[in-house]
């Protein structure tokens, strides 16, 4: 005895799942991307009512210390480079760049001669340089 059925089976996929998951992942990938902070390191930036638009290859922080010591660190990384090296760094990370830009990002105490120092050695070597600030 034979039964067949009265309905067959539906050879479609229903592509409504798939949606919903990638709808997930831009809503999540959206939301972490706004908790991305470029600058590991906690500075007081100065303020300032206008922003360039320039985007920097690199950051130099300049972080004050509490005995009037200073320490600068490259791309956020907690282990300082020594003033000396700077220069020497910032040629080495900038070598193979066309637009060889750098922000500085120097805490609202730290003098305006250590930023000087550090806009000097820019000049030498031609590079541009962007003075990080908070906007109001």
């Amino acid at each position: 005895m034979a039964i067949k059925r009265t309905t067959k089976p539906d050879p479609g996929f229903s592509m409504s799942s798939m949606t919903d998951i990638v709808f997930l992942l831009l809503i999540f990938f959206l939301v972490t991307s706004t908790l991305i902070n470029p600058n590991a390191l906690k500075l007081l930036l100065p303020k300032s009512d206008s922003q360039v638009s320039a985007k920097p290859m690199l950051s130099l922080s300049i972080v004050p210390h509490a005995d009037s010591t200073y320490s600068y660190h490259i791309d956020g990384n907690r282990i300082p480079v020594a003033k000396r090296d700077i220069r020497d760094s910032l040629v080495l990370r900038l070598s193979q760049e066309e637009e060889k830009t750098f922000s500085i990002h120097a805490d609202r105490s730290v003098p305006i001669s250590e930023v000087v120092d550090i806009m000097n050695i820019a000049k030498d070597e031609d590079f541009k340089v962007i003075l990080a600030t908070q906007a109001h």
